[in-house]
């Protein structure tokens, strides 16, 4: 978990304390996510959180939202994998509303320039972004069992497989929506694998080139399916 932030400006508590939910989550569990304990790690005064998410529902809507702001951020930095597709805003009571994804960038001049920039996604995640890819896998769990929130989840996550879509058909995929599917799918199952699976805490993180390596054999399968 984070250390506790400087108490922000207004304008910024919304982040801040989607940030700071996201940090509980990942480090203690949604039993560990309570307004008050968003408070406490936030620096923020008692009752700052449910002040602008007055439900445990609102709070993981806009837990939701942020995740899907800054993985759609990550993917927009990589040189060559920034292609097009939007995230819509969140839904439920107090939610951010991500901000509208980087420029598009030029398409991957090919499968070993996709491959390397995928990796890269990987390899971040894998390491800097460890923790957020925790807290969304234990979100999604949340969102399979309340039906409150299921939407909400289903759409924090278009603006990914929308991108993906953008760089499968910039490669020549015939059904790019279909290979954007059996991509992500893969890439969510390899994220889990490397954090949390039987052999996570005993297996070393991949390297770059092991990741490259991985992509370029999925990119080329869901090239052939898709």
């Amino acid at each position: 978990m984070s250390t506790p932030r400087t108490r922000p400006p207004e304008a910024d508590r919304r982040t801040l304390i989607a940030d700071t939910a996201i940090d509980l989550v990942a480090a203690a569990g949604l039993r560990g996510l309570t307004h008050r304990a968003v408070d406490g790690a936030a620096g923020l005064p008692a009752g700052s959180t449910s002040y602008y998410f007055r439900t445990r529902t609102a709070l993981i809507g806009a837990c939701y939202a942020r995740l899907a702001e800054l993985d759609l951020g990550d993917v927009g930095d990589l040189s060559g994998f920034g292609e097009v597709g939007e995230v819509g805003g969140v839904g439920g009571e107090g939610s951010p509303r991500p901000s509208p994804p980087p420029a598009p960038g030029p398409a991957p001049a090919d499968r070993e320039a996709a491959a390397a920039a995928l990796a890269g996604l990987l390899h971040r995640w894998l390491t800097v972004g460890r923790a957020r890819q925790l807290a969304r896998f234990e979100l999604s769990l949340e969102a399979a069992r309340n039906p409150e929130l299921e939407a909400d989840f289903h759409r924090a996550g278009q603006g990914a497989r929308a991108r993906a879509a953008g760089v499968l058909a910039a490669l020549g995929a015939r059904r790019p929506e279909e290979a954007a599917e059996l991509l992500v799918a893969w890439t969510d199952g390899l994220l889990y694998d490397r954090l949390a699976g039987a052999l996570a805490r005993s297996r070393p993180a991949p390297d770059l080139p092991e990741l490259t390596s991985i992509t370029r054999r999925m990119l080329d399968a869901v090239l052939v399916e898709g």
